[in-house]
């Protein structure tokens, strides 16, 4: 379906136009401010509805006090009306009957992408990512992927930040598993010594009784009894540990518990290191399934045109970024994402078209024909240019 004929009356810039296109290409063209930019929005606000409002606060033209679009799209004729802040809008079938939602059939002809296909040129990276999402559907929302990714990448950032500053713990040392207790050890000291000071003077006891019994065999007899029971301690008498084996201990019981505090600080510092390894690992496998959720719904996603997809920088074509594709690649992309978003309403709107060179031109008026579209071009001329030439809001 496409343009068989256009008549406007008072619309932004026009006076009255009627205008029946021949060929793929229409070319409206004129010198600056006389309305060829005035006849494209004609177009689009007889058809786009509430988005071609928002975008043309003033469709009357100054000191008038009404404005009319007439399209007649062959099956459809469509006439939209404006009388001070009021429009009003028909659709009506080829036999003349009339549509009950006129902006309903329209919307269904009308594509995602705008008319204008080189608007999609001069966005930025992050609004070509935008309108390109716009047109397909997926099965992931990636605002959430992207949030969910950036938290685990700043946990894992924080986490091998904490693991370079810890370093790698030092070596353990040859060391007891517990530290060694300082009074334990002068208690058997003073035990020892205790020890050895009573075994001395029952030696010396037993000494003395022995000399007495030497010189008092009188009395044997009678000391008989202590003897037995003083030899009887003396049998009972255990091994005394080595007093100065344990003041040896002393001594290095201090470089000791020091090894052992090293050693359980190295242990814990291990433990820590592993654990951070463990969550650094985690959140790298997190990062990876959610860059492979992305990367599936992606690979799943129906683009408009082969070739098109993005990366974390825009948009890009085939595997290179849109920018840096030149610009006849630019524009047959672009120029393809209307045609295939606007598979019933063949008609496409380039405004700026002076900004094309001849390869470029040459290269839009091939598409047009050969996808069949009716491809309407504003450029800035004179009376002598070739097209629709306007001046003073009417055709010349």
């Amino acid at each position: 379906m496409k343009i068989i004929s256009l008549t406007a009356e008072n619309v932004k810039r026009l006076r009255a136009v009627e205008i029946t296109p021949d060929g793929n290409i229409v070319t409206i063209t004129g010198r600056n401010a006389q309305g060829k930019t005035s006849v494209l929005d004609a177009i689009w606000l007889a058809l786009g509805g509430g988005a071609a409002s928002k975008s043309t606060s003033k469709p009357i033209r100054d000191g008038e006090d009404h404005a009319s679009v007439r399209l007649n799209l062959g099956d459809l004729v469509v006439s939209r009306t404006w009388t001070g802040d009021k429009t009003a809008l028909t659709v009506t079938a080829a036999d003349g009957a009339r549509y009950t939602s006129p902006q309903g059939v329209l919307d269904a002809l009308i594509g995602r992408l705008s008319f204008d296909p080189l608007e999609f040129t001069r966005l930025s990276a992050r609004d070509q990512v935008t309108a390109l999402l716009d047109l397909v559907n997926l099965d992931v929302d990636l605002s959430d992927l992207a949030h969910a990714r950036q938290v685990a990448f700043d946990h894992r950032t924080d986490i091998g930040r904490q693991g370079k500053a810890l370093g790698e713990p030092g070596d353990l040392v040859p060391a007891p598993t517990e530290e060694v207790s300082a009074s334990d050890l002068i208690a058997q000291i003073r035990k020892a010594q205790q020890d050895v000071s009573d075994q001395e003077r029952e030696r010396d006891e037993l000494r003395a009784g022995e000399e007495k019994v030497a010189a008092l065999k009188a009395d044997i007899e009678a000391w008989a009894p202590v003897i037995e029971a003083r030899q009887s301690k003396v049998k009972a008498h255990k091994p005394v540990p080595d007093v100065e084996a344990l003041e040896g201990d002393l001594r290095s019981v201090e470089a000791t518990n020091r090894a052992v505090r090293h050693n359980a600080e190295v242990t814990k510092d291990k433990a820590h290191k592993a654990d951070m390894l463990t969550q650094y690992a985690i959140l790298t496998g997190k990062i990876a399934a959610l860059d492979k959720t992305k990367a599936d719904a992606l690979a799943a996603a129906t683009f408009p045109v082969d070739g098109l997809g993005f990366d974390d920088d825009g948009v890009t074509f085939e595997g290179i970024p849109f920018s840096q594709a030149s610009s006849a690649e630019q524009i047959r992309v672009s120029l393809a994402m209307a045609m295939s978003l606007n598979p019933k309403l063949r008609v496409i709107r380039i405004l700026d078209g002076s900004l094309l060179d001849a390869d470029n031109l040459a290269l839009i008026g091939e598409m047009a024909t050969a996808q069949d579209y009716q491809v309407w071009i504003e450029r800035v001329g004179d009376a002598s240019s070739v097209g629709v030439v306007i001046e003073d809001g009417a055709v010349l």
